[in-house]
């Protein structure tokens, strides 16, 4: 009876020491979270000269997201094969030399290369950085070690737009990807005097159809599914919230202080949701579900007329999705080889970031040909649908991984 507690206490114990050492992949995390809001959402201002027209700003914005989108598998894949650690310096060297390169030149063919070169370097060191702290904590305390990044990403997605703001307003988008260059480059160099390494493990052949088999499995697709649902609709609330804020008569500070208060739940809730789940007081399945359920609610909130519907919309979205991201990713660690988590995390992150695109597109097609309310309401039907279909992955994996 008393051995039990004895080794679950160490493994705490274990998971403490190496979330000392995790840090800097926290870091990393809050990096590609700060540049990607950071800049995203001061391109279009006034001290922004270098973007002049809207289909510039699309551009610049698709650009980056594309990037990820084709490379994170890959670079996941490659962390597999050469160990996380290079792959996780890599990026953070490229984005700080792809940072360095507009502040500066300065001119704008040189803010394309340079938001390309953001993004393929993002798509390196986030996989790995997530493989990396699945392979430096014990099982046991997964939870915990993917709600600290998740928090400390969602510190950079809540930070980004306001830091970045300030420092266009002090001297433009140069600044602004200059003090990117620095973070990137001191994160590097934490990565490199604290992570230790993590040498890649010997892995069994893998076909294509092997490669195929694994994405598909209920284990793989029920997190991932949760995972782009959240993602959809958070990306949804902070496009459209403000919209909704505008037309409800809240002032831009006000409006831009909801949508805070979305990024700040997630960020407060995912430590919370992952402790939960290490002391065995939440399953995947019941938080997936639980997540998915308040984020559906949040959408459905957000239809509702005047400030009480955007706020309640924003602080339900938050929850869900702070619930939903620490649970998804400690899933996936738990029903993935270790030799192959690179890969995992890198599938995984490309479901994201189609969530993550589909999320406003789906909001906006609704409310193009209907109303905005209308579109809210069709993502979160879409959201409330995927209960029944995660609820029947979990029941197939569920002799695969008893117990979470």
């Amino acid at each position: 009876m008393t051995g039990t507690p004895t080794a679950r206490e160490g493994a705490r114990h274990d998971g403490e020491t190496a979330a000392a050492r995790m840090w800097p992949l926290y870091a990393a995390g809050f990096t590609t979270a700060f540049g990607a809001h950071g800049i995203a959402a001061n391109l279009g201002g006034r001290s922004a000269d270098a973007v002049r027209s809207l289909l510039v700003l699309g551009g610049l914005l698709a650009l980056y997201d594309a990037a990820e989108v084709l490379l994170k598998p890959v670079f996941g894949s490659l962390a597999d094969r050469v160990g996380t650690r290079p792959v996780i310096l890599g990026g953070l060297v490229a984005f700080a030399l792809a940072s360095a390169a507009y502040a500066v030149a300065g001119s704008p063919p040189w803010l394309w290369a340079a938001r390309l070169g953001q993004g393929a370097a993002a798509s390196a060191f986030s996989p790995a950085a997530s493989a990396t702290v699945a392979r430096l904590t014990p099982a046991a305390t997964h939870g915990r070690a993917f709600g600290s990044y998740g928090f400390c990403k969602s510190i950079g997605y809540t930070a980004g737009p306001l830091l970045g703001g300030v420092l266009v307003w002090a001297g433009g988008l140069r600044l602004l990807f200059g003090v990117l260059a620095v973070l990137g480059t001191a994160v590097a160099l934490w990565v490199a005097a604290a992570v230790p390494r993590v040498p890649p493990l010997p892995r069994r052949r893998q076909t294509l159809l092997d490669l195929a088999r694994r994405l598909a499995d209920s284990a793989f697709l029920g997190p991932t599914g949760a995972l782009a649902a959240a993602t959809a609709a958070l990306s949804a609330g902070v496009g459209f919230l403000p919209v909704s804020g505008a037309a409800a008569g809240l002032g831009t500070i006000t409006t831009g202080a909801a949508v805070s208060v979305l990024a700040l739940c997630a960020a407060v809730v995912q430590p919370r949701a992952g402790r939960a789940l290490d002391a065995e007081r939440l399953t995947v399945r019941t938080g997936l579900a639980a997540g998915l359920a308040v984020t559906a609610a949040g959408l459905a909130a957000a239809t509702l007329p005047g400030p009480a519907g955007v706020l309640l919309a924003a602080a339900l979205i938050g929850t869900g999705t702070g619930v939903i991201t620490p649970l998804g990713f400690a899933a996936l660690a738990a029903a993935t080889p270790a030799e192959r988590l690179g890969q995992t995390m890198g599938a995984a992150e490309l479901g994201r970031e189609l969530g993550d695109a589909g999320g406003p597109l789906i909001v906006g097609a609704v409310a193009a040909t209907a109303t905005l309310t209308c579109g809210y309401a069709a993502l979160a039907i879409l959201l409330a649908a995927g209960l029944p279909l995660l609820a029947l992955a979990h029941r197939t994996a569920a002799s695969r991984s008893p117990g979470r």
